[in-house]
């Protein structure tokens, strides 16, 4: 997978419309969650794209300190279901992990995880802090790493 980091004035609207394709064919689709995707935030991220073949196939969008969390932040993780037994959630994690040490100068990140996937960020290095949530209807943790 080749992973691409783009600020929100560097994205070309054929890869903005694939990204904002992405988050909604998984999390309104295939989630069947209907919440505001488009919460004005990415024009402060960092866009961690992943493509195969030239299709995006996963995504993340990064935060400095402050934007979302205190701390810096990821949220938006997404692999494209016929993509996700490539590895490419944890390899676009790592991409975005190392992107904010680069672009942020620092250590602690915090997410908003949903539950089920507590054994994957888990063995990215998060641990769990404070109690389950709702987030959207659906079943959150908070997850930090130093």
């Amino acid at each position: 997978m080749k992973i691409e980091i783009k600020r929100f004035q560097d994205l070309d609207v054929s890869d903005l419309y694939s990204v904002l394709q992405l988050r909604s064919e998984v999390f309104v689709v295939e989630q069947d969650c209907v919440y505001q995707d488009m919460d004005g935030r990415d024009q402060l991220a960092l866009h961690i794209i992943g493509n195969v073949d030239g299709k995006i196939v996963a995504y993340t969008r990064v935060f400095k300190p402050g934007d979302y969390f205190k701390e810096a932040s990821i949220g938006r993780v997404v692999v494209r279901k016929s993509e996700r037994q490539y590895g490419y959630g944890f390899e676009i994690m790592q991409a975005s992990i190392e992107a904010i040490h680069k672009n942020f100068g620092v250590g602690t990140i915090h997410i908003s995880a949903q539950k089920y996937l507590k054994k994957f960020y888990t063995s990215l290095g998060f641990n769990m802090v404070g109690e389950e949530y709702l987030e959207d209807g659906i079943p959150h943790i908070g997850m930090v790493k130093d």
